[in-house]
Parts: structure tokens; C-alpha cells; sequence
């Protein structure tokens, strides 16, 4: 009688292990999948922000050339109606909020007071580095989000490759 209780004492000891080193695999598991949708969620807020940057310079675009004055807007809420025709003329629909802060906090890119672009106030480091669109071709190795500059002309703050060998 005293081997069978010996026995089944190391087997109780075996599922011990076994339930230790399963709960081990599972939180090691469960870290990995915690990392894999962390990332997946930073490219999709970095697929919103380009889809809100071209939304953005469009309507630049649109409200550049309006009228032929080839002016820019004082203040982003001209791009929502444009004051300079006495009908509601909307340029963009509404002003997103930035997807990498969740907050309507823009950083304006002004020339002469006026708004040629945007760009985020993040200052995360962009997990897309490389393989953008030719509109999108100076947003590559940026090192964080507040250098993703959406302007229009888009490219109005690119340096020529000429020009940089010049220096």
C-alpha cells in the first residue's frame, strides 16, 4: 500500500510541472500576441494619418485653386467653408482629429502667416520608413511622425538631390 501512494505522489508531481510549464507557454504566448497587436495597431494609426495627410493636402489643393487666387487658407476652419464665396464651399469635410495623439492638435505648417500644410505632433518614431507613394516620397526615414509633412504642392519642403550634393 505504501508504493501506490509513492506512486501516485510523483505523479501528482509530474502534473505539477506540467501545469506550471503550461501557464509558463501561455504567458509567453499571450506577451507575443500583446506585441503582434500593439504593432498592428501603430500601422494602422500610421495608415489613418497618410489617409488624413492626402485629405488634408487635397484640400489645400481645392482651396489653392479655387478661385485662381492662388491663396492658402488663415485657418484650417476656412477649409471648411471658404469664406471667400458667399455659398458654403467646403474643401474638407471635417478636421480629423491625429490619429497618433487622438487629439485635434495639428502643428500648422504656415509660409507667410498662411497654412500650406500640416503635420502630427507626435514625436513617436514612424514604424513605416520606406516604400511610400511618389506624393509621400519625403516622408521616408523620417524619425518620428511630427516630420511626416503633408503639404501642398507635396513636394514644397523636399530638398532636390541636386541640390543636396551642392552642400
Amino acid at each position: 500500500m505504501a508504493s501506490r501512494s509513492s506512486s501516485s505522489r510523483r505523479q501528482g508531481g509530474f502534473a505539477y510541472l506540467w501545469t506550471l510549464m503550461l501557464v509558463a507557454f501561455m504567458g509567453v504566448g499571450l506577451t507575443i500576441a500583446a506585441d503582434l497587436y500593439a504593432t498592428a495597431m501603430r500601422r494602422d494609426k500610421e495608415r489613418e494619418l497618410l489617409f488624413i495627410g492626402h485629405e488634408f493636402r487635397h484640400a489645400l489643393e481645392a482651396y489653392n485653386k479655387a478661385n485662381g487666387a492662388g491663396q492658402y487658407p488663415l485657418t484650417l476652419e476656412e477649409l471648411l467653408k471658404d469664406p471667400r464665396f458667399p455659398n458654403a464651399k467646403r474643401h474638407l469635410r471635417r478636421l480629423y482629429n491625429d490619429p497618433i495623439t487622438g487629439k485635434p492638435d495639428w502643428a500648422l505648417v504656415l509660409q507667410q502667416g498662411r497654412i500650406v500644410g500640416i503635420r502630427s505632433t507626435s514625436t513617436k518614431r514612424p514604424i513605416k520608413q520606406d516604400n511610400f507613394d511618389d506624393d509621400d516620397a519625403g516622408l521616408a526615414k523620417k524619425p518620428r511622425y511630427a516630420d511626416w509633412i503633408f503639404a501642398y504642392p507635396y513636394d514644397l519642403f523636399i530638398v532636390p538631390q541636386n541640390a543636396e550634393a551642392k552642400r
